[in-house]
């Protein structure tokens, strides 16, 4: 088990969370994460880049001046790629990067993310996530008192209340809901930052769903 320590808005340690490893994989496995990593980061590109091959460019294809005589050098049509508004040689054309990954092994590698935060450290927790109102300055200075300095991923049930309209606006800070924790935004971020009941009830979701629920992934 793997003691986390839960504090108040204050950053005193008011309690501690239990976190078992083997429910989140048992150990840290860099290969799976990575692999995990590189599909979401090359699902997230458009591959629509297209540039103009030779026969794709508006412009006559008459040889621009006689092979000989000139005293220039030989020149074909308009089209080629060495004259301004020419063609591309190697011309780009529409492509998909997405990558595929079976649904047990992207489950898996979300909740190693997880467990590697947790070995190192990163996971903050609160008793109790609650503004009354949006307020920046406050969510701010809760990130100063647990002493949270760098990018930090903020897992709330709800991305709509004054929590979350409190802590979009800083730098470094990201928005999620709990649901859609993935390995791509773990471990873009230094922090995990949530409050122990939000945590404790997507652990039992995910204690379902190893023991054969039909919770649906989050994509």
């Amino acid at each position: 088990m793997i003691e986390i320590p839960v504090h108040d808005s204050q950053g005193n340690k008011v309690g501690s969370l239990q976190l078992d490893e083997a429910l989140l994989g048992g150990e840290v496995r860099p290969d799976l994460l990575k692999q995990a990593y590189v599909r979401q980061h090359a699902n997230r590109r458009l591959g629509a880049s297209k540039t103009k091959k030779r026969s794709e460019v508006a412009y006559s294809t008459r040889k621009l001046y006689k092979q000989k005589g000139t005293g220039n050098a030989r020149r074909g049509s308009a089209q080629t790629n060495i004259l301004r508004h020419g063609a591309h040689a190697h011309s780009k054309k529409p492509h998909s990067w997405r990558l595929d990954m079976p649904i047990k092994m992207r489950r898996l590698a979300n909740r190693n993310a997880l467990l590697a935060k947790a070995v190192d450290g990163e996971i903050k927790v609160l008793d109790k996530l609650q503004f009354e109102k949006p307020n920046t300055k406050q969510f701010a200075a809760l990130l100063e008192a647990l002493k949270i300095d760098r990018t930090c991923l903020i897992a709330l049930q709800s991305t709509l209340g004054s929590e979350a309209k409190s802590a979009k606006n800083l730098d470094h800070v990201t928005l999620t809901q709990i649901d859609r924790l993935n390995t791509f935004d773990l471990l873009n971020h230094r922090y995990l930052l949530t409050d122990q009941a939000t945590l404790q009830a997507w652990l039992e979701r995910v204690a379902q769903q190893v023991n054969g629920g039909s919770e649906v992934e989050a994509k």
